[in-house]
């Protein structure tokens, strides 16, 4: 099944990639022919039962993951074909990263967090950009602490924090609220939305919670690594 959006300005654009993770009797064939454009500035969420393959298509635009077959074409460029630090080097420019888990360097403060892709994309003043974006989640009184001193909610802002400090075009989160209270992941996803409106980012999580999705100005629904029939594209305010 493709799932194509009409537009010439796609900053994401999978055409029949297929992906098989594992060797002999554990093989399993985890992207089947998915072929799917996201729009710049779109909210994409993509929903589906467990095992259907959404995190790996994340993975896969993230350029984590290298495909069997078809081509994959992030921000304008084919990650097809290339090494792994050209692979790395473009993803630190153009794709940022939040996980469930939030996955901050538990010996570094929040500051020192947020400050790592800034150093690696050769920032002049890595700290004070890390100051600023660390301000713009609402943790300018804590970027002192490290994050076994912070709270999930608070961890999840860092890792945002981080993800969005090289400001890059696209922002991918497999499961952002997945690990925090209701009240906290309401907060959370109120932050990664506006966030991306107001830089003009494109968003594309992979979630379970159904008022996430909800939220997303298209859902791409996927099931035994393929992805389904999705309402047509419908760009956010």
């Amino acid at each position: 099944m493709s799932e194509a959006v009409s537009t010439t300005d796609a900053v994401i654009e999978l055409r029949d990639v297929s992906l098989t993770l594992g060797k002999g009797a554990s093989r399993v064939h985890v992207l089947k022919d998915v072929s799917l454009s996201v729009a710049r500035g779109e909210t994409a969420g993509i929903v589906g039962p467990s095992g259907s393959g959404k995190s790996t298509l994340l993975m896969v635009i993230a350029g984590l993951e290298r495909v069997d077959g078809g081509t994959v074409t992030i921000a304008g460029e084919t990650l097809n074909g290339r090494s792994e630090d050209e692979v790395a080097s473009f993803r630190g420019r153009n794709v940022g990263i939040v996980f469930q888990s939030f996955h901050l360097i538990p010996n570094m403060t929040a500051l020192e967090n947020v400050a790592v892709p800034l150093e690696l994309a050769g920032c002049k003043d890595p700290f004070l950009v890390a100051e600023g974006e660390l301000a713009a989640v609402g943790l300018g009184d804590r970027m002192t602490h490290y994050p076994g001193a912070l709270s999930g909610g608070e961890q999840q802002r860092v890792a945002i924090a981080r993800a969005l400090a090289p400001e890059p075009p696209i922002l991918i989160a497999d499961e952002p609220t997945g690990n925090l209270d209701q009240a906290t992941g309401r907060q959370i996803t109120d932050l990664l939305f506006a966030t991306a409106a107001r830089r003009g980012t494109t968003l594309v999580l992979v979630t379970h919670d159904a008022a996430l999705a909800a939220r997303c100005g298209r859902q791409i629904a996927m099931r035994s690594g393929r992805i389904e029939a999705t309402p047509a594209l419908a760009r956010t305010a």
